[in-house]
């Protein structure tokens, strides 16, 4: 066998007593490849066998047979839709054109392969052995191409962004093998494939654990739980060699240390019950592993106890509490309907830290602080009038001293409250100051919506020392991924990784009463792991809020989570509104988001969470200034209008509008970026407040109007009727009127917007028929609200309507107006 033909690419196990093995070329030879397996006490190979062809074609597409005959087909049981006598399915690629659809000659017929139905093409295989290797996908009559699975062995991804599969020459199914051993493997040892007759220079594989090991899975309750006079600790290390307990009363006496080492079960955690009652003790780990480049066990390290209920810092230990210490919230609150809600998004620090509130420093850095300004009767939230917030996160996170800023994105525990917005967080008074800060907006009216951050750790990477390879995703030769751009991605799709998100959400819904959950970077978390997380917890709580950031660096999932309910943030609003306000954008986009960016994005009206600002990159303001260096804290007279304008098409558009603090009075941060760690820029400005009292009001007025009784028509629940809405527009300008309920589908009440976003005046003819029907009145202009105490004359509603540059102006036509 040539040199080139004796490369071992990759090993993996598919149980403790049997795998598959990868060459990287096809094994020509009658006889099995020489290969043995490494390690301590190693057992040998019961069997080593060549893998049927169709298991490999499974995975890659297609496999070749002896006789040089090419298949390429795709399992019905994989693609149930594909089954419907409707459906018709082509191969297409680089061998013909991409031109496949209503080809015969490409078209897949059904058949049976190992006794499984598939769709079936299938030819001599030379044509295919190309250079370059020929890309190929398969695609449907109505032109839908069926999605490559990231992990197939063949996939492919182009400069942009487009998943093929690859046909290989040399990797036709002949370069994988399958065995088996007398003996289970200990998967706390490493293991390594190499040649037996110590040929190709000694090169070897490490034998990895296959998609077995990351379904494995524990019932029961984990963490440290005090159970009458007894307290049991139980963690989740499949992989560890063993695992002891540190307990103590009294961190400064390290004579009052006790070490106990914990117990394996056969469901892969480790426990040990304790005849004391140990609420309010201190507790950590030290845990062994085996030493490869997949395990990162460091036994003299004190680990954090990834179910701990409280921690005294981002190290640890973590804290020991009884539950009904903890309790449960129950003050009552109705969580609002998806589409009533608007949402403003703030820090903890940032609201709480130059409030005109009694506080001292350490209140003032967190929850205590927080609370006592949502409690004031100056609260600058009540008086926007939202009625939702949006908490960046406040599970611990990575901030080196209580001190420092950060915005939380860093987490380090996923049950514990932040220590560093705790006043006292060695006796874990965040537990009871955070529900204090949920009940606090709750009599205000408010839900509480959490910014949680699940696609990846902060440091230190607690759960990388308990289990670096069941709990993170990386390649061959254990280099993490790093798709969430923080050096890190946590594997969701693996069993217990479900579990502690589906738990650590669970505890903060009951212990703590919150509303909903944003779920930051989820594309990283995948749909189907969404969808888990969604019954999981709606069996908790039914009207429970489900937020998406459907982005990482990767990809985007806001069209795949169009069948589910979760709403995404909607970055392409975000990102036409910027331009549209300075005279840019077109006219379909203005409809498509105006409409609540129906179908593609959204499938239901609350699936679009709209908005212009969030914690990310520059403020609203800084983007959108004339000013130089994108420095908007002076704005210019402009900058405020379009700032007006801004809102008023977010309120005015169907979705859920979401606010950043302090857009109201024109947050500025000097044009800075990225300001995770600049408290100093973040900390809202209330002197702001007086600067600009009239954008303010004018902010106020629009959630109110929104939220009123008038404001009914832009709060749908279900997709309004073809004929809702009518569109005008000014010659040669986005300038535009927008129609609600034009058809009269929702009652007799109709509301006409207009917006001119251009720098110049505009004309828009409308035509007498279209709003023909009962009185207009002038509900607001560019500038204000029009209330009973408003002086002046209001423009009226004709077949022509006059805009200003920068302006807006809404109507209504029948019913209560709030």
């Amino acid at each position: 066998m040539s040199p080139r033909g004796k490369k071992l690419v990759r090993a993996c196990l598919e149980s403790p007593t049997r795998g598959l093995i990868e060459l990287s070329h096809d094994w020509r030879a009658r006889y099995a490849p020489p290969l043995t397996l490494v390690g301590a006490h190693a057992p040998k190979w019961a069997t080593l066998t060549r893998v049927p062809d169709y298991v490999f074609g499974c995975a890659s597409g297609y496999f070749v047979n002896r006789k040089e005959e090419i298949y390429f087909f795709l399992r019905l049981e994989d693609h149930p839709d594909l089954a419907l006598p409707e459906t018709t399915v082509y191969l297409a690629g680089d061998f013909n054109g991409w031109d496949a659809v209503g080809r015969l000659d490409w078209q897949l017929r059904p058949a049976s392969l190992d006794g499984e139905s598939v769709l079936l093409w299938t030819g001599r295989a030379a044509p295919f052995f190309t250079n370059p290797w020929p890309r190929f996908k398969f695609v449907t009559q109505q032109h839908r191409w069926i999605d490559v699975p990231a992990d197939a062995p063949n996939a492919q991804t182009d400069d942009l962004g487009n998943r093929n599969r690859v046909v290989d020459p040399e990797r036709t199914g002949q370069h994988l093998f399958a065995f088996t051993l007398a003996e289970p493997l200990a998967l706390s040892e490493s293991w390594r494939i190499t040649w037996a007759d110590g040929s190709a220079e000694g090169q070897s594989v490490p034998l990895m654990p296959g998609a077995f090991f990351f379904h494995r899975a524990a019932l029961g309750p984990l963490g440290a739980r005090v159970i009458e006079h007894h307290t049991h600790f139980r963690l989740f290390a499949p992989r560890a060699r063993s695992v002891e307990l540190c307990v103590s009363d009294d961190l400064k006496d390290a004579d009052r240390l006790s070490r106990y080492p914990l117990t394996l079960r056969e469901d892969g955690t480790w426990d040990i019950l304790l005849d004391q009652d140990l609420h309010g003790w201190f507790y950590w780990y030290h845990i062994d592993g085996p030493q490869d480049a997949f395990g990162l066990f460091v036994p003299e390290r004190a680990v954090l106890d990834p179910y701990a209920l409280a921690t005294v810092g981002r190290e640890g230990p973590g804290i020991v509490l009884a539950e009904p210490w903890i309790g449960e919230a129950s003050d009552g609150f109705r969580t609002p309907a998806w589409h009533d809600l608007v949402i403003v998004e703030v820090h903890v620090r940032d609201l709480a830290e130059k409030a005109p509130v009694r506080a001292d420093a350490r209140e003032r850095r967190g929850f205590a602080g927080l609370a006592a300004w949502v409690r004031s009767p100056d609260f600058y939230l009540h008086a926007l009038g939202v009625n939702c917030v949006e908490l960046q996160p406040v599970q611990e996170f990575d901030n080196r001293t209580p001190e420092e800023y950060h915005w939380g994105y860093m987490t380090a525990n996923f049950f514990a409250p932040s220590s560093a917005y705790s006043t006292v967080p060695e006796e874990a008074s965040g537990v009871h100051e955070l529900q204090d800060v949920v009940a606090a907006f709750h009599e205000r009216g408010m839900a509480v919506l959490l910014d949680v951050v699940f696609n990846h750790v902060g440091e230190p990477a607690h759960l990388m020392f308990i289990d670096k390879l069941y709990y993170f995703e990386q390649d061959a030769s254990g280099q993490l991924a790093n798709w969430s751009g923080c050096g890190n991605d946590l594997r969701a799709g693996a069993a217990m990784s479900k579990r502690l998100i589906i738990d650590s959400c669970t505890h903060l819904i009951r212990a703590y009463g919150v509303d909903g959950f944003r779920f930051d970077l989820a594309e990283l978390l995948g749909v189907e792991v969404l969808k888990e997380i969604e019954v999981a917890l709606k069996a908790v709580k039914p009207d429970l809020i489900l937020i998406a950031e459907p982005w990482s660096f990767r990809g985007h999932i806001a069209a795949g989570l169009r069948d589910t309910g979760w709403a995404s943030w909607n970055d392409g609003y975000r990102d036409f509104v910027r331009t549209f306000v300075r005279g840019g954008g077109s006219r379909g986009s203005y409809e498509y988001f105006l409409k609540g960016s129906p179908w593609h994005f959204a499938k239901w009206p609350a699936q679009t969470v709209n908005y212009t600002e969030s914690h990310d990159d520059r403020v609203w303001i800084d983007v959108i200034t004339e000013n130089h260096n994108f420095d908007g804290f002076q704005p210019t007279a402009n900058d405020r209008r379009r700032t007006h304008l801004m809102v008023a098409m977010l309120m005015m558009s169907i979705g859920i509008p979401m606010l950043a603090a302090g857009q109201d009075f024109l947050r500025s941060k000097r044009g800075v970026n990225n300001t995770y760690q600049r408290g100093d820029l973040n900390a809202l400005d209330y002197f702001r407040l007086f600067r600009y009292p009239s954008t303010h009001a004018y902010f106020a007025d629009w959630v109110a109007f929104r939220r009123s009784v008038g404001g009914v028509l832009l709060r749908h629940f279900s997709r309004a009727s073809e004929g809702f809405f009518q569109f005008w527009f000014a010659p040669e300008s986005n300038a535009a009127a927008t129609l609600y309920n034009a058809d009269l589908s929702q009652g007799t009440t109709r509301l006409l917007f207009a917006l001119n976003p251009t720098l110049a005046d505009v004309t828009l003819e409308l035509g007498p028929a279209a709003l023909a029907g009962a009185p207009w009145r002038a509900v607001a202009d560019a500038e204000r609200f029009y209330h009973a105490e408003t002086k002046g004359t209001a423009p009226k509603v004709e077949s022509s309507i006059s805009l200003p540059a920068l302006s807006c102006m809404l109507w209504v036509s029948a019913g209560p107006v709030g």
